[in-house]
């Protein structure tokens, strides 16, 4: 957390390093992650795939870890159906990598929604003085962007459904 608040309101580019079919709408496009809003025990990083801005990591400290659910948003600023799902860490990880099993809740949603195959998902972020990952992975699946925490990009606009 210390470590992402200090990038507050700085952007950095990256690209996606795994090559599952599945992460081809991340492919050719421009990756920007923008660490947009810094309070106290909450970091909310917006990630922008190429013009869709739908997408923000809201990151939490809790009284036992940390949270971290994804904020899915459609072009009006409306919440998609998926959206608000994460999970809490389950053990305590490190200064650089905490991992982020799906929540009950998260799971519910998933069951709700068809979205059975993500009912095993495991987030995870990196951090360091000059990376920054985000990872998703569940039999079957392996999704890794990151980013160089050393070039700042110029931010990107605001995530849709975020005021000023």
């Amino acid at each position: 957390m210390a470590r992402l608040t200090s990038l507050c309101s700085k952007a950095f580019a990256g690209r996606a390093v795994t090559t599952d079919p599945a992460d081809a709408g991340f492919t050719g496009k421009p990756l920007v992650m923008h660490v947009a809003a810094c309070e106290p025990g909450r970091v909310r990083i917006p990630f922008h795939v190429g013009e869709d801005r739908s997408r923000t990591w809201v990151l939490t400290r809790t009284p036992a870890g940390l949270r971290l659910k994804h904020d899915h948003r459609h072009a009006d600023g409306t919440s998609d159906t998926l959206t608000m799902y994460g999970g809490e860490t389950a053990v305590p990880g490190s200064a650089t990598r905490q991992e982020f099993p799906a929540d009950a809740e998260s799971i519910a949603l998933f069951r709700a929604n068809g979205a059975e195959r993500s009912v095993t998902n495991v987030w995870a972020m990196e951090v360091d003085d000059t990376s920054f990952a985000y990872e998703l992975r569940r039999p079957g699946r392996h999704f890794r962007v990151e980013f160089d925490l050393t070039r700042p990009v110029a931010a990107p606009p605001l995530p849709w459904g975020w005021r000023g």
